[in-house]
């Protein structure tokens, strides 16, 4: 029951839901709704508590006002917000809502209860469950809107959630819920998102980022705010009403992009932006108001001309319109400035809920409506895999695009690296099984061609035509990827049954039994990424296994490496009912995977209170070959050992997403002192000896070993990498500093080992 202190509690937080409401809700009797909707979801809740210890009414509450604040949603969904929980939580039934609430209320609590039910599966069941949500999408998409406010306060709030599915939470948000934000259009959100990922993830390297930042703040920040200044002379001279603001790049961002450009903080130079938002003027279309406004404001500051973006003639497909361009500032730094109409803010802040808002104003075509078709036409094929399907919605989220022209002269968005048989399939999927070429602007190009924006597409079919296998390995949309699957699926099916059979007679015949270890080495060896596609190609002959004793018995031929220890809870075996049987689960001798580790490194350490811990084998992931002091994570493998990955891995926070259930929280126990392959990116001025005293620097003064240096030199500037043996980061980044202070060495960063395979 609730205290006098948790009704205050809740009070306070119902009140300023409460006012928000008032402000949306069109009558009366709306607003009547929205209060028996909280009095009931009080009611049904009035036992429960979250994580953190508050009355779980809180958690409703915080949702409702998300949906109403911060995306802009009206009476029906801040109801289905209050209402979202009850029904998985408490012992009221759909129908309950529907008899109390109507049909459309009732409708959207039931596709609410379902996303909670998915991301509690487990497997492949949580991937085919969200395949279904998503076909809710195009008749309702304000259910996923609630479900992203839903996950925005359970982020919020992720320090009280236990650490073990925190790792769950933090990977599904990441791999699932930010890539979904950002193409609805959710700026807002999906930043907050990916910095609470961030902090949570890499606290270290967020708490370094943050201190520069307040450093650069305190720098800079007045220059940018005195630049502001003439900015708002210009625009009131030409009439307008506007407010100028300061946006300064959040810290994910910033490392985001010290990883992916491969530089350091220093030289991340567009940490600030001014953006602009002005009321238009009726008699004139915004597009050329932008740009009135761009010429207006560059007659007084050098514009940058190659860092021109118009997103106001065609706006990007998650509905973002603005056009940014860069000026010189007053202190000789370039400063990116975003122009926009009111309704483009909007836009650009609550995505795809402000678009439906100004939709009889806009002249734009809607994409995100046409993207969710294209989601639908996928989903509708009832026997797709439901984890690669899982994997290629993620990737379809990401995807920046590009837009290509019909033989009509219609513009079509596709995804950037889609091609000619992309285009095909998009068109329509008869088209694409009976495409043999293509004309790019009216030359002949072949089905493989790369579309760039601007290019006109024209299919060139035949009767006597059909998919060809080889055609999946340039495809890039899950459309025609899905279409030319199905084609070949009987037939797959046939080669993996066949082949599974074969390799099982094969090594019968050995006398080695079938497990993991022998599948992910023949996996290896033979390039192949999962089980079936090894299946398939010895079911298809491609494979003939003479060769298979040989590939069994030898070993990577890589230089021997002992890895630390990791910790984990012993009790997330009690908790699984996977508790080991033994002490120790050794590897098979004969056919290991991993020669590098020695059988008392590879050894996990359980934190428990009996001094005969538990143990389990591990290998780390080549994916992103984690070292100590890296936040890693853990993943059991169906023959017990565990594979682990940094946090940050992208192949990490995938599996995560899709195999939670499989998490192990792990840490490295600090007791060995063993070495660990590294990778660390160097630029700087090239000069007579510098590799040298690079290399005798790492060699003879800090004493480590040297794998291997690869390094280019153009226009009196050299970069690239060197791959060695460090015990740990603090190792890593102490060598690093001292290579920085080299006469000569720009900037010194840890980069992974991208090519090594997993």
């Amino acid at each position: 029951m609730h205290t006098e202190q948790d009704r205050k509690l809740i009070i306070g937080k119902y009140e300023e839901l409460k006012k928000a409401s008032m402000r949306r809700c069109s009558t009366p009797e709306d607003y009547q709704t929205v209060l028996r909707a909280f009095e009931f979801a009080d009611e049904a809740h009035k036992e429960a508590r979250r994580h953190s210890g508050e009355p779980y009414i809180i958690h409703p509450i915080a949702v409702a006002t998300i949906v109403v604040e911060e995306i802009g949603l009206g009476c029906k969904s801040i109801v289905t917000a209050l209402l979202h929980d009850v029904v998985e939580d408490t012992d009221y039934t759909v129908e309950d809502i529907q008899r109390l609430f109507g049909d459309k209320i009732a409708s959207l609590v039931e596709g609410l209860t379902k996303i909670n039910t998915a991301f509690g599966a487990n497997l492949s069941e949580q991937a085919e469950n969200f395949k279904r949500i998503l076909l809710t999408m195009g008749d309702d998409i304000r259910v996923i809107l609630i479900k992203l406010a839903d996950r925005l306060h359970n982020m919020r709030t992720i320090e009280f959630i236990p650490e073990q599915k925190r790792a769950k939470i933090l990977s599904e948000t990441m791999y699932i819920f930010v890539p979904l934000a950002h193409r609805l259009g959710l700026y807002a959100i999906k930043s907050e998102m990916e910095n609470i990922w961030f902090a949570y993830t890499l606290p270290h390297e967020n708490a370094e980022i943050m201190d520069k930042l307040s450093v650069i703040t305190a720098q800079r920040g007045d220059a940018i705010d005195r630049f502001a200044g003439p900015l708002s002379d210009v625009l009131s001279d030409i009439g307008y009403n506007y407010t100028i603001s300061k946006r300064i790049k959040t810290p994910y961002s910033i490392w985001c992009k010290m990883q992916t450009k491969g530089i350091p903080f220093d030289q991340i130079y567009d940490i600030f932006a001014l953006r602009i938002v002005f009321d238009p003027f009726p008699d004139s279309d915004e597009r050329t108001q932008c740009f009135r406004i761009y010429t207006s404001i560059t007659q007084n500051w050098l514009s940058k001309s190659d860092r021109i973006r118009d997103w106001t003639n065609k706006p990007k497909s998650n509905g973002y319109e603005a056009l940014h361009c860069t000026l010189m500032g007053p202190h000789g730094n370039w400063i990116e400035v975003q122009i926009r109409t009111k309704r483009m803010d909007a836009i650009a802040e609550r995505g795809v809920a402000a678009h439906w808002a100004y939709k009889d104003n806009s002249s734009h075509e809607n994409e995100m409506d046409h993207w969710l078709e294209m989601v639908r036409e996928v989903l509708e094929n009832p026997d797709a895999n439901a984890l690669e399907f899982l994997d290629r919605f993620h990737t379809g989220l990401l995807s920046p695009d590009i837009y290509v022209f019909t033989p009509k002269g219609e513009t079509r968005t596709m995804p950037k690296g889609a091609t000619a048989l992309d285009f095909a399939y998009f068109v329509h999927s008869a088209i694409g099984n009976r495409a043999i070429a293509a004309k790019a602007n009216h030359k002949l190009v072949p089905l493989s061609y790369q579309l760039q924006t601007g290019d006109q597409i024209e299919v060139i079919t035949a009767d006597s035509q059909q998919p060809q296998r080889e055609w999946l390995e340039f495809v890039k949309t899950p459309k025609a990827r899905t279409a030319i699957t199905e084609f070949y699926k009987a037939e797959v099916t046939d080669h993996v049954k066949k082949g599974q059979q074969i390799l099982e007679q094969k090594l019968l015949e050995l006398g080695v039994p079938l497990h993991a270890r022998v599948l992910r080495k023949l996996m290896d060896a033979y390039n192949l990424k999962n089980r079936d596609a090894l299946y398939s190609h010895i079911g298809a002959g491609i494979i003939d296994l003479s060769d298979l004793q040989k590939v069994l018995k030898q070993n990577k031929s890589e230089r021997k490496v002992s890895y630390w220890g990791l910790i984990f809870p012993i009790k997330y075996f009690q908790q699984q009912g996977n508790e080991p049987e033994s002490d120790e689960i050794q590897e098979n001798s004969d056919f290991s995977t991993n020669t590098k580790e020695s059988t008392d490194a590879k050894k996990l350490y359980s934190l428990e209170e009996d001094p005969v811990a538990k143990t389990l084998s591990y290998r780390v992931a080549n994916c992103c070959r984690p070292i100590p002091g890296d936040q890693v994570i853990g993943f059991l493998q169906g023959d017990g050992e565990v594979l682990v990955h940094k946090k940050t891995c992208s192949t990490g926070i995938q599996d995560a997403a899709r195999f939670g259930n499989r998490i192990i929280n792990a840490e490295w126990k600090q007791h060995t002192y063993n070495s660990f392959l590294a990778r660390i990116a160097l630029r700087g001025i090239d000069r007579l000896g510098i590799l040298n005293d690079i290399t005798q620097y790492v060699t003879l003064v800090l004493n480590i070993n040297i794998r291997k240096v690869i390094i280019e030199t153009h226009d009196g500037i050299f970069e690239g990498h060197i791959d060695l043996y460090v015990h740990n980061t603090k190792d890593l980044e102490r060598l690093m500093k001292n290579i920085q202070e080299i006469s000569g060495v720009e900037f010194v960063l840890r980069t992974d080992i991208k090519e090594e395979k997993t």
